[in-house]
């Protein structure tokens, strides 16, 4: 039988941007979010984020992220790619601004980034099955770009699909699992946005995308799963806290994965 191995670590160094893959190897933060994932948010004059859920532009900008030279790279549709170091922020604010019509902000935050859930703040988790399955649910859409919409920080091998569905309990427990060194508590299944309705790269709605993942969900969704969870079925993967002694370690492809059972949930 095959064992639970971390096959993939992907962060979103720009919250709503595009991901970065080729990591190797990851520290865990203070925060209990990841080395480089959403470390940086735009938001608006109101201080809201902006992002795919209210601004399709979003889709249209492409990023590239290189955390040795501590470059940001953007490009839009229509123009050439604009390299900028990290530390000129006020450089890439005004290209932002012209590029989305409006003036933005780019805030950065090394201690734990900016996490959709501020509670669970943990690094998400989703069996390598599980995004094949899924993409099988739709036509014309294959595992990578499935994997895009959904977004997740890591990706494990050497499990069956829905795997996942057995890292979390009920509303009063959480299920310690470890990777190489470090220890997470498994929180709940992720409730999906709109987000992954629309293809990563147009931003273009795919039409009744959230009916039949509802449907499919539903129909496949495993024994081990605690259907408490499910007042709707339009979830999936993992959202995790960190515990203290966690913070600090390092992540590595190829680690193992073990469940270590049922803990208290964390206040």
């Amino acid at each position: 039988m095959a064992t639970p191995t971390l096959e993939r670590i992907t962060v979103y160094p720009v919250k709503s941007l595009d991901p970065h893959r080729t990591l190797e190897r990851v520290e865990v933060r203070e925060d209990g979010g990841l080395a480089y994932d959403r470390e940086f948010a735009i938001v608006d004059e109101s201080g809201e984020y902006v992002n795919g859920k209210n601004e399709p532009r979003v889709h249209a900008l492409r990023s590239w992220f290189d955390p040795k030279a501590g470059r940001l790279t953007l490009r839009g549709p229509d123009g050439d790619p604009a390299a900028f170091d990290l530390e000129a922020v006020d450089a890439i604010e005004s290209w932002l601004a012209e590029f989305f019509g409006r003036p933005v902000e780019l805030r950065r935050n090394e201690r734990g980034g900016f996490p959709d859930d501020t509670h669970a703040s943990g690094p998400t988790l989703v069996a390598e099955a599980t995004v094949e399955a899924v993409a099988g649910w739709f036509d014309g859409i294959d595992a990578d770009e499935m994997e895009r919409r959904l977004r997740p920080n890591l990706v494990v091998s050497g499990v069956e699909a829905f795997w996942e569905d057995r890292l979390y309990a009920d509303r009063e427990t959480a299920v310690a699992f470890r990777v190489g060194d470090c220890e997470f508590l498994g929180s709940n299944p992720c409730q999906r946005c709109v987000v992954p309705t629309r293809d990563p790269e147009t931003g273009e709605e795919t039409p009744g995308f959230r009916e039949r993942f509802v449907e499919k969900r539903r129909e496949t969704l495993p024994v081990w799963a605690d259907d408490a969870w499910f007042d709707h079925h339009f979830r999936l993967m993992v959202n995790t806290f960190v515990p203290a002694g966690s913070v600090g370690e390092t992540l590595r492809v190829g680690d193992e994965l073990e469940i270590l059972g049922e803990r208290p949930y964390p206040e």
